[in-house]
């Protein structure tokens, strides 16, 4: 039998294979990510949709104009900022509906930068108000 000592031809020492962690190509390193946040003046979009009601998420009609015209005009709830109007339309149809919420609309709150644990941080949250507020609403 031969011994052929690999560490004189390479011109360094040997490492033992044991020691040395080989790094599987298939499975990726995991890091961990931070916790979803929103910003204070998003919470407070979340809750003041909380009093919206389902008609301010449709934009109005002739119908809507007009008795507008006759009867003064009612303040419009839509924000100016598109990122901060996705939030809260994701937060209207939460509080009136909890999870069911139709996928365009979800759509339109990632495309707006929201990102899928934004929105379960979201609907959950509305979620534990909703139920709090029946458990308080059964109490009476």
């Amino acid at each position: 039998m031969a011994y052929l000592a690999f560490d004189e031809i390479a011109g360094g020492t040997v490492l033992d294979r044991a020691a040395t962690p080989v790094a599987d190509p298939i499975v990726a390193p995991v890091t961990p990510l931070a916790a979803p946040r929103l910003s204070a003046l998003e919470w407070s979009v979340v809750a003041l949709a909380e009093r919206d009601r389902l008609s301010t998420l449709r934009t109005p009609g002739r119908m809507a104009i007009a008795i507008a015209l006759l009867f003064g005009d009612r303040p419009n709830p839509q924000l100016a900022d598109p990122r901060l109007e996705a939030l809260r339309r994701i937060a209207v149809l939460s509080w009136h509906h909890g999870y069911t919420i139709p996928s365009a609309e979800v759509r339109a709150f990632h495309a707006a930068g929201f990102t899928p644990d934004q929105y379960e941080l979201v609907v959950d949250s509305i979620g534990r108000g909703r139920a709090a507020a029946n458990a308080r609403r059964f109490q009476r």
